[in-house]
């Protein structure tokens, strides 16, 4: 078993609602709002980026699929606020819907992105053309989640007991009534014996927490409701993963498998390294996903009662864990492998920022180095340690219990 090691720790910096989210597929940037009308962007190494302030509380927090844009909605305002990760600058967008902005999710293939509201109101926009589609009465009460498929279809669920499916120009494909107000649709493809020909061509979703309905497009009439027995408790999270499997999270246990001693409070499912995650009381659990029998890394926060979400950067190299007193902790669960020798020592990358020079031949005491950056190179001779990044260059001297920065050089293509 091994052990993960925390990064950065950031004290009340996502308040009571736990609301934050990694910049997709670079994971450079973690947004999180504090509770108040304010969301702030940290880099990975837990410096702030941004703060930018707002109108109301924010009801909605989510990356584009490049991770370019971060998208935030408001309870008090008709605007669309976004942050540029390049040009690292706020503009707004008028969303044209006059009721609170309750929902918003980008497109997992395009530029779009989707808005409910409190009345049941959609707009589609386009980051890229800057196309608005107001769509009024999609449903009748509040939007309160949803979800893209990589097709290009929307889910939504709402407060009126239906869910609905909508294509990219805002037309109506579907449109189901449930017995119980839907929460967390997902869209994926069931396991099945002859794979689908339209790919993610299934509706998941969340039935009062204590069911979860699967919603077949190929085969409407007949849907799937999966429900447990009620001494387990309410259905706290689910993810699908892999070849059409899901993991369901349920209040004191995942599915099949108690991983924590009182309550489960979140999982999470990172295919690229086939790890899934669990949290509950103090601690976090991580299993091979191929496996669930099998815990890779045991975390524990004694400084925290209790632990509240967690959240892996696309990668999977970083694991963020929040609690409910707005603390937001983030571990490092796996590191490039970097490194060199000279003679009989070795460098290699130990943490996102440091560089341990050891040498187990002679048997000298490992030296670990402070680095500038997140190298993409290492170097080593027989005074000097070379890290590098792109075209820049950073030399370290190397001097018993005292290795420093000697000079960083740039070279010009």
């Amino acid at each position: 078993m091994s052990a993960m090691k925390k990064l950065f720790s950031l004290q009340g910096s996502v308040g009571s609602h736990s609301i934050y989210c990694w910049q997709k597929t670079l994971g450079n940037y973690l947004a999180s709002t504090n509770g108040e009308n304010t969301v702030n962007i940290y880099d990975r190494h837990g410096n702030l980026v941004k703060d930018i302030d707002l109108p109301g509380a924010v009801t909605g927090l989510g990356w584009d699929k490049d991770g370019d844009i971060l998208s935030i909605i408001t309870d008090k305002s008709h605007i669309i606020f976004l942050w540029d990760a390049n040009s690292q600058r706020t503009f707004q967008v008028d969303s044209s819907l006059r009721d609170p902005l309750t929902f918003l999710a980008w497109s997992k293939t395009g530029s779009l992105l989707a808005i409910g509201t409190a009345k049941g109101n959609l707009l589609i926009y386009d980051h890229r053309t800057s196309r608005k589609i107001p769509i009024l009465g999609k449903h009748t009460k509040r939007i309160t989640c949803g979800s893209w498929s990589k097709g290009g279809l929307l889910a939504l669920g709402s407060d009126d007991k239906t869910f609905s499916i909508t294509n990219a120009d805002g037309d109506t494909v579907k449109q189901e009534t449930v017995r119980e107000i839907p929460s967390d649709i997902q869209f994926s493809e069931m396991k099945m014996d002859e794979r689908s020909k339209v790919g993610e061509d299934t509706v998941s979703l969340v039935l009062a927490k204590k069911s979860l309905f699967l919603y077949n497009m190929s085969d409407p009439t007949n849907p799937i409701e999966l429900a447990f027995q009620n001494k387990y408790g309410n259905i706290i999270d689910y993810k699908w993963f892999g070849d059409g499997y899901i993991l369901i999270g349920r209040l004191d246990k995942i599915y099949q498998q108690r991983d924590h001693k009182d309550r489960l409070s979140s999982i999470d499912i990172n295919d690229s390294i086939d790890m899934a995650a669990s949290a509950g009381d103090n601690s976090i659990r991580v299993h091979m996903a191929s496996d669930m029998k099998e815990v890779t890394s045991i975390i524990t926060l004694d400084e925290e009662r209790s632990v509240d979400r967690i959240s892996w950067t696309d990668d999977g190299q970083l694991l963020a864990v929040s609690t409910p007193k707005g603390n937001l902790h983030v571990f490092l669960t796996r590191l490039p492998i970097l490194g060199d020798s000279h003679n009989t020592r070795i460098a290699f990358l130990t943490s996102l920022l440091e560089v341990t020079i050891q040498d187990s031949v002679n048997g000298e005491q490992p030296v670990t180095v402070p680095i500038e950056i997140e190298p993409t190179l290492v170097g080593l001779g027989p005074y000097h340690l070379a890290t590098a990044m792109n075209n820049r260059v950073w030399f370290y001297v190397l001097a018993p219990g005292d290795s420093c920065l000697l000079s960083s050089q740039t070279h010009k293509a």
